[in-house]
């Protein structure tokens, strides 16, 4: 029986991009969605993935959601917490609201989306938990104090539950994207976005398939070694 597998903001994207790549890698996935029935339904006609919708800002419907995956598929084994907003603007002119909405779906959905399976994958041994972060968490932004806390913050998650974790089979570590050629950089106005282009020294945006192999990567038995890792794919923008 296949590995059962959940991506979060797995319709569009880069977790679109992952959930098609986990299916060929041989998982059963589970995309998750927020709000765009009619993309996600297209999504899964289009490539046989089964698509759940609930917010993954919610604790309550993440429990809820996470355990109608297992009652449909089988335990989760492998999550890979790809959801995420921006609610951009500077900090002297950012809301409460626009602060908290990011905190909550970048950030807190790191444990609300873990803590429901975390039990049961160390009872069985083996889990891999991959969080997806952005150059911006690294580097820090103007404009997104809000979501540059968020990822950042989601780095020191992967590390500490890396060590709670990595005696139980189960590994956890975060791929920081780069400038990646979806719909929303498509959005970025000509003129800013050959500006960003140009600080990239391999001189192009990335793929999101890129991303979804080194997510397929380290969701296999054979990265059972990597654990704790911030794995950069920016095209070189920023090296750490």
């Amino acid at each position: 029986m296949s590995k059962v597998a959940v991506v979060t903001g797995g319709t569009r994207g880069i977790g679109e991009a992952i959930s098609i790549a986990l299916k060929a890698a041989g998982y059963t996935v589970a995309a998750n969605y927020a709000g765009n029935d009619e993309k996600a339904q297209a999504f899964s006609d289009a490539n046989g993935i089964a698509v759940y919708k609930w917010n993954v800002g919610n604790a309550d419907a993440c429990a809820a959601g996470l355990a109608q995956v297992e009652a449909d598929l089988g335990p989760v084994e492998i999550v890979v917490n790809n959801a995420g907003i921006t609610r951009d603007g500077m900090l002297h002119k950012m809301t409460v609201e626009q602060w908290e909405e990011v905190i909550n779906v970048d950030l807190n959905s790191m444990f609300y989306m873990t803590k429901p399976l975390i039990e049961g994958m160390r009872s069985r041994g083996f889990g891999r938990i991959i969080n997806i972060s952005s150059i911006n968490g690294q580097k820090g932004q103007m404009g997104q104090t809000n979501y540059s806390a968020a990822k950042a913050g989601v780095a020191g998650f992967s590390k500490a539950l890396a060590q709670e974790t990595a005696r139980k089979g189960i590994t956890v570590n975060t791929i920081c994207p780069g400038y990646i050629d979806t719909d929303m950089v498509a959005a970025v106005p000509e003129k800013v976005l050959e500006s960003i282009i140009a600080g990239i020294p391999v001189g192009r945006l990335g793929k999101a398939s890129e991303i979804a192999a080194l997510v397929t990567f380290l969701a296999s038995d054979e990265a059972g070694f990597i654990t704790g890792a911030t794995m950069t794919a920016n095209g070189g923008q920023y090296m750490t």
